[in-house]
């Protein structure tokens, strides 16, 4: 299966977390969603990503950011990993591997000269609209989480930018035509006004010049 590439719409889910709770792909409510893809529980590097994450929940949260973490096996298994380390962040069962397939996680691996099927560490960032903003192919679990922290600060101020200059540009360009159409048509008719006045005045005054001489010879 082709991998997805930013700008796409993120596949749609619903899976179950240690108590049974469905979690889906819910974006309206939230500005991103971080969907990340993990090989198995309470492995080393596992172990790390999912308390670094769980150690900067609270940064998540209050930029208004969930945080989903995906792997195989049950909802034992994901109860036991949780209870063992203390994890906050919400941990789902892909116990088919579905889910990871349709995001491209899911594929041949190769570890200690052994290849076998697997979930691959993968990330997605996913925005409001429900679309893929960025794919981190290559994770490394000590520090990751700040790294998608620093994305989304990053995309937060590119999208403010736009909004900002935006508004300002296409008012002015609206009002300047108006302003000249009103000049334009009134000035030529007032001059006009003026010059019809002055040239009755200037008549008026002749005619009573003329009478005025010729009822004295009388």
């Amino acid at each position: 299966m082709p991998g997805l590439k930013v700008g796409q719409l993120a596949p749609r889910f619903s899976l179950k977390d240690k108590d049974g709770k469905a979690h889906s792909l819910d974006t309206a409510k939230v500005e991103y969603t971080v969907l990340y893809f993990y090989p198995k529980d309470s492995t080393p590097g596992c172990t790390l990503e999912a308390q670094e994450f769980s150690h900067h929940m609270d940064k998540f949260t209050s930029r208004n950011v969930r945080v989903v973490g995906v792997s195989g096996g049950d909802e034992k298994s994901k109860a036991k990993f949780c209870a063992k380390y203390s994890l906050k962040v919400p941990l789902v069962s892909d116990t088919n591997f579905k889910v990871a397939k349709s995001y491209g996680a899911y594929g041949m691996k190769n570890f200690m000269g052994r290849s076998f099927q697997g979930i691959f560490r993968k990330t997605f960032l996913v925005d409001k609209a429900g679309k893929i903003a960025r794919i981190f192919d290559t994770v490394k679990p000590e520090g990751h989480a700040e790294e998608v922290l620093a994305a989304i600060d990053e995309l937060s101020k590119k999208g403010g930018a736009k909004k900002v200059t935006a508004k300002p540009s296409t008012q002015a360009v609206k009002a300047s035509p108006k302003k000249r159409v009103v000049k334009s048509t009134t000035a030529p008719r007032k001059a006009a006004k003026k010059v019809v006045k002055k040239a009755v005045v200037k008549k008026a005054t002749k005619k009573v010049a003329k009478a005025k001489p010729a009822s004295k010879k009388r």
